[in-house]
């Protein structure tokens, strides 16, 4: 058996191909829609991908299992569980609790594992050729290394309320029920790593076991004392903001991802023709320099993703598809970048680009306006603006500053003054490039912290000042 793990490290997403070597054939469990990795591995080993599937319905990135099944003609199969409000949309194979897919000599069992989601199937793999009992489990967004999928999802994507209760207590009988009735040596492979917003602590380590997991996890304590309140408590405690565009992609996993197709190569646009559609409001320029360099002179209107391997997360925060129906056009090195970020965004649904260029020469540009820390106090401003995580922001943040998170300030601008200026800060200014640049495209007048809370941090502590400890999120329970 050929077990690979194809990780995504824009969005922290792993997804797996299972293939046997005996007879050529092999399974894809959570894909992303651009395909190269999976088609060249099978042809790398010589296999067929004869089985495209998924644990569930994503959240946080586009699902690329209806692209991979067009692509290769492969049998589509998605979870026939969690009752009609999580059934998908789309004509595929259902799998229930129980039942299995035959790939070669190997066994690939639905498990439904509620609990992060309704739906939730975790596959048990059999390697025939060796052994008639499992020694592997695809747990999705199940069980991390470290952590556990996270139940507000619904709440925080999907428009539930107060469904993470549920789905908290779903998780502990799903703990209880099927992953730790299983031998201790059953290894598994989850879908995420760090970084991830899918959970609040997951380990780096690509893998682990059931019995990893049950001697040193944090709810492995909780289920060894039956505690389920306790577990509930510590689980739904400091869950990271939920990225607005989550919303997004629960619906179209759910109904159905478009299926591209083979994307032609983007093409080099003259920049007298990019100049003439910005003069006409046609599309939307997507700045991918570092921060000083958009600080010394970007162009008009454009959206900063100042991280190029971040193009799918924050190419998600800033741009809207659903809203916003003017292409992209990148600032790109060459073909190959450009076609680079393309298969990023495209996992986030941003499908529509219309080309690149290599220059800002002769287009609209404008200058940024920054602030020093140590101006901040005397600077007339509407608003201060934290759009670090609720949990940075608990930690430590500037005195009579609000937050709203990075990944939610195009979705919420009801939050925010209608006039005015808006000094906004993150970290250390990545994250605030894209937020500011995002908000200044949607008519607010913006001013960047610059070094964000890092420099006024420095700025603070010479000179005596303290920086807030208290919650001051006033973000709604939806998405």
């Amino acid at each position: 058996m050929l077990l690979e793990r194809i990780y995504d490290e824009d969005l922290a997403q792993a997804s797996y191909f299972i293939g046997c070597q005996a007879n050529g054939t092999a399974v894809v469990v959570d894909a992303r829609r651009d395909l190269t990795p999976y088609l060249e591995l099978a042809a790398k080993h010589g296999m067929t991908i004869t089985v495209v599937t998924e644990t569930h319905i994503h959240a946080d990135y586009l699902s690329g299992t209806r692209e991979l099944a067009a692509k290769t003609g492969a049998e589509l199969y998605v979870s026939g569980e969690g009752g009609p409000d999580w059934s998908y949309g789309f004509e595929a194979n259902l799998l229930n609790d129980g039942e299995s897919i035959p790939v070669g000599n190997i066994t690939i069992q639905a498990v439904h594992t509620p609990g992060h989601t309704p739906e939730h199937l975790s596959f048990l793999v059999t390697d025939g050729a060796f052994s008639d009992a499992p020694g592997y489990m695809l747990t999705g967004d199940f069980v991390f290394a470290g952590d556990l999928g996270r139940p507000d999802l619904l709440d925080e994507a999907a428009g539930g309320v107060d469904t993470r209760f549920d789905g908290a207590k779903d998780l502990f009988r799903s703990l209880k029920e099927r992953f730790l009735t299983l031998p201790d040596h059953v290894q598994v492979h989850p879908a995420h790593g760090a970084g991830s917003a899918c959970g609040k602590a997951l380990g780096a380590i690509p893998s682990s076991t059931v019995g990893y997991e049950r001697l040193y996890s944090w709810w492995g304590k909780y289920l060894a004392e039956d505690d389920e309140q306790g577990f509930i408590d510590e689980l739904l405690e400091g869950q990271p903001d939920a990225h607005a565009y989550f919303g997004r992609m629960k619906r179209e996993n759910r109904d159905g991802p478009a299926v591209m197709g083979d994307r032609a190569p983007l093409q080099e646009l003259s920049l007298e023709d990019v100049a003439r559609d910005l003069e006409q409001d046609r599309i939307t320029f997507v700045d991918t320099r570092p921060v000083d360099e958009v600080h010394a002179g970007t162009v008009t209107g454009s959206i900063s993703i100042p991280n190029q391997d971040k193009m799918a997360t924050y190419g998600g925060w800033a741009y809207d598809p659903e809203a916003d129906d003017r292409p992209l056009v990148l600032l790109a090195q060459d073909q190959e970048q450009a076609q680079e970020f393309w298969d990023h965004l495209v996992r986030v649904g941003i499908d529509q680009v219309k080309g690149y260029v290599t220059g800002l020469e002769g287009l609209p540009t404008t200058t940024p306006r920054v602030i020093q820390p140590e101006q901040l106090e005397d600077f007339d401003a509407a608003l201060i603006l934290d759009v670090r995580n609720k949990t940075e922001h608990t930690d430590g943040h500037i005195p009579g500053s609000r937050q709203l998170n990075a990944g939610r300030v195009l979705w919420h601008q009801d939050q925010l003054p209608a006039e005015g200026t808006i000094v906004t800060y993150c970290q250390s200014g990545v994250r605030n490039s894209v937020a500011a640049s995002t908000l200044r495209r949607a008519g607010h007048e913006v001013v960047e912290l610059d070094g964000s809370y890092n420099s006024w941090s420095a700025w603070a502590g010479r000179n005596g000042v303290q920086p807030e400890t208290s919650a001051e999120t006033q973000e709604p329970a939806t998405a």
